[in-house]
């Protein structure tokens, strides 16, 4: 690794003295809105020949330049042009941010004409999909339910705001698929940072990468990986919200940063608080063994009831200071996170197994550190680091005396809890640190190399305060860090309608585990073990574009998903640990294609499809043991296919149509009974507990200038199906015995106002509004109709 370091340096230092201009100066920075980058924007220097246009991080680089004053010039369709003089003195690299105003006469060609980060990733090699957020900012959603609308994804939850999900892309699904936030693992943020605890309010677009994932991300994902951009080209702007509505249901977020253009000092803050009673009722329905019954006068009856032990609410904080616009650094800022999380636990697996005092609490603190540098140590060489450390505190306190029923009544039971059967008082206590560095280097317009590096550590210890569990085997650290590096070299062929990214990732894992083990003489001895292995992996992403209205793709990797901390060691309690776990391997393969169907500057049609394909072997997968102690463990895997594709039509700015829709088939290749030789009779059936088919409708409808100038009255509705599918395996049992999860069609409805060009907002939605019975998973019953009212002021 060493001498790979040498070499890569090497080859940056010889680039940078065989290309050096003595004397010539460089203009170089970033063009947006106010709120988004623009890509496509004309920079030209006046009276000169000199010019280039923005890249799809709205940057542009003109190098050199002779010493001088000059004007420089800034346009695109659909924006007001500015321009601005500068004065270039000998060997200087002057960084320029400018900000476009749309056009006042052109606001409906902004629309049809801007190119987008969110096109060009639509255009690029990889099998993506590019959510821009702005025009949902309005509403009471979280990043979970604007994911659920996407082609290829599929989020089950298990109740309401704060329950537990399942996020799926192409069939693979659980952590298989990482995510992050502006690059960095959303593992290092808490529990409490989930994608369903985030508003729609705090950023700015999603990446979701399928299957084949870049460097620059420096992931160990088996299926892809999520990415949420923030804010971050803003230099001023404060974002606030509050919505109120059903089940006692409120949240608030702020949002804001503060940039002095003379000293380039930053502060920002984020933060947010979701609470919600989640006192939703439970609709008693026999048809899919989902029925409710309470005691009444000594007799059980089938009833309607309300769910009393089903409250959450989770707090973030963080705060940011840091300086802009440097010789040394283009951006470099400190941040301190603090969330905390607090939520009632109502069910088991299904709601036949109801809980009535069992609460989980969490607390997490985290500070860290970034820094961005173009032409770092060399002209051309992009630096971005990241490094951070967290300390996570969780408290599950489990010492009910009774049994609860649906009735909210408990039947006094005072030896056992309601999670294992026996009662405890469990403290966690984990730590982690995080180092990121990714460097790119433009070798010239149609070359370029990405080298990345992550290092992430993980440690946990645990106390029970009780003294009765003796399957705790974390009196000391149990610990996990992984290595996982990246390099990928673009190249541009054929006037750029040629795309071509090749690469290749190093995979390394380190881990300390003590086990709990059960001996001859009817007691549990602690041994502990250390292991340690690396992988390789590799990949291709192209594009080829037929014209500039249509294109084909096909990306391919051989992917690792490295094992996690609780996959590894167990919880202390009810799981424990397997030191012969092996990461989960696959082959990932995306075809594909996407058309812009050129009508006229108001029509608007865009077609996009694809077929995958996913060979995973060395599943990691739960495995009940049937008694007390359960352990995670490797299956042979399974084989996913299917396709998906969207449509989207708009029509100037009035109206926007889109419909999805997506079918896989993931089939098991698991030969054999685990740990015999005795085949397995579901070998080539379809994996149960799992969504084959689902598609999405969407539309929404605005306009401009109701009831008064620079206002906005907006419609949106949206619908979603997922047809049924089996809980257990097809092959086991007769067709009238096995479980469903029931076919659901949900429809959800959005109304905003905004005043002053989005100062000033307020929007009312109700979801689910045929108030629909609803499972993503057996037993378990998601809200019915749910109706909340949103207040935003934005101001930049």
């Amino acid at each position: 690794m060493i001498r790979f370091k040498l070499f890569l340096l090497t080859g940056f230092l010889g680039a940078f003295f065989w290309g050096r201009a003595q004397h010539m100066a460089q203009l170089t920075g970033t063009v947006t809105d106010g709120n988004t980058v623009i890509q496509g924007a004309s920079v030209t220097i006046e009276s000169t020949k000199k010019g280039t246009k923005t890249d799809k991080n709205g940057r542009f680089d003109i190098k050199n330049v002779s010493p001088g004053r000059y004007i420089i010039e800034i346009s695109s369709v659909g924006f007001q042009p500015v321009s601005e003089a500068v004065t270039l003195e000998e060997n200087q690299i002057l960084e320029l941010q400018f900000t476009l105003g749309a056009g006042v006469t052109d606001l409906e060609r902004v629309v049809i004409k801007s190119r987008t980060a969110v096109a060009e990733l639509r255009e690029s090699g990889y099998a993506v999909n590019a959510i821009d957020l702005k025009s949902l900012q309005n509403t009471t959603a979280d990043l979970n339910q604007i994911l659920n609308r996407s082609v290829g994804v599929k989020v089950r939850e298990q109740g309401g705001l704060g329950s537990d999900f399942n996020f799926s892309l192409n069939g693979l699904s659980g952590r298989q698929v990482r995510f992050f936030i502006d690059g960095v693992p959303m593992e290092s943020f808490g529990t409490s940072m989930g994608l369903n605890n985030i508003p729609v309010n705090l950023a700015e677009r999603i990446e979701v990468y399928k299957g084949v994932v870049p460097v620059a991300l420096g992931a160990d994902a088996l299926g892809g990986a999520v990415n949420i951009i923030t804010n971050q080209q803003t230099p001023r702007y404060l974002d606030a919200s509050f919505s109120y509505g059903s089940f006692n249901t409120s949240r608030a977020a702020l949002s804001g940063r503060y940039t002095d253009k003379k000293t380039g000092l930053i502060f920002s803050l984020n933060g947010y608080n979701n609470y919600s009673d989640n006192n939703y009722l439970m609709r008693s329905n026999p048809k899919y063994d989902a029925a409710i019954k309470v005691e009444e006068h000594g007799e059980l009856v089938e009833k309607d009831v309300r769910r009393f032990h089903s409250a959450y609410r989770s707090t973030m904080g963080q705060a940011g200071i840091g300086l802009a616009n440097k010789s040394w650094a283009d951006k470099i800022e400190l941040n301190v996170l603090y969330s905390d999380m607090y939520r009632e636990i109502q069910t088991g697996a299904t709601q036949n197994k109801v809980i009535g005092e069992v609460t989980n609490n969490e607390t997490y603190f985290m500070p860290s550190i970034k820094y961005k540098k173009q032409h770092f140590l060399i002209r051309g060489l992009t630096a971005t680091l990241f490094a951070a450390t967290s300390i996570q505190r969780s408290y599950v306190p489990d010492t009910a005396n009774y049994v609860y029923s649906w009735s909210g009544r408990g039947r006094a039971e005072p030896t056992a809890g309601e999670l294992y059967g026996v009662k405890t008082i469990y403290h966690y206590r984990n730590t982690a640190s995080l180092a990121r560095a990714n460097f790119s280097y433009d070798i010239n317009e149609n070359n370029s190399i990405n080298a990345n590096y992550n290092y992430s550590h993980f440690g946990r210890t645990a106390t029970e305060d009780l003294g009765i569990i003796k399957t705790n085997s974390f009196d000391l650290p149990n610990t996990i860090g992984k290595h996982v590096a990246g390099l990928a070299y673009q190249n541009n062929a054929l006037d750029k309608r040629l795309t071509t990214t090749l690469f290749g990732k190093f995979y390394n894992y380190n881990a300390f585990v003590r086990e709990a083990v059960f001996s001859q003489n009817q007691t549990y001895i602690k041994k502990d073990a250390e292991i340690s292995n690396s992988y390789y992996g590799y990949g291709i992403a192209s594009r080829f574009r037929l014209s500039d209205a249509a294109g084909i793709k096909f990306s391919f990797e051989n992917a690792y998903r490295l094992q996690e901390g609780e996959e590894l060691f167990g919880n202390g309690l009810d799981i424990t640990s397997n030191i012969y776990l092996k990461p989960e391997n696959s082959n990932n393969i995306n075809i594909g294609g996407y058309y812009h169907l050129p009508v006229n500057d108001k029509h608007r049609i865009d077609v996009e499809g694809s077929w995958f394909y996913r060979n995973a072997k060395d599943f990691i997968y739960f495995m009940p043991s049937g008694g007390v102690y359960s352990v995670y463990d490797n299956l042979s895997g399974a084989r996913i296919s299917g396709a998906e594709m969207e449509l989207r039509y708009g029509y100037s700015s009035l109206l926007n149509f889109m419909v999805n829709a997506t079918y896989q088939n993931a089939v098991s290749r698991q030969k054999y009974e685990p740990g015999t030789q005795i085949a397995d009779m579901t070998y080539g059936d379809r994996i149960p507990n799992q969504p084959w088919f689902y598609a999405n409708a969407g539309l929404s409808m605005g306009y401009n200038d109701v009831f008064t100038s620079k206002t906005r009255l907006q419609l949106t509705l949206s619908s979603q199906f997922v047809n049924w599918f089996y809980l257990n395996w097809e092959s086991r049992g007769s067709v009238e015995s096995k479980n469903k999860i029931p076919t659901q069609l949900v429809h959800n409805a959005a109304l905003s106002y905004a005043l002053d060009d989005g100062r000033y907002n307020v929007a009312v939605e109700a979801n689910n509004f045929t108030n629909a019975l609803a499972y993503d998973n057996f037993r378990l019953q998601k809200p019915g109709r749910a109706v909340f009212i949103k207040f935003r002021y934005f101001i930049k």
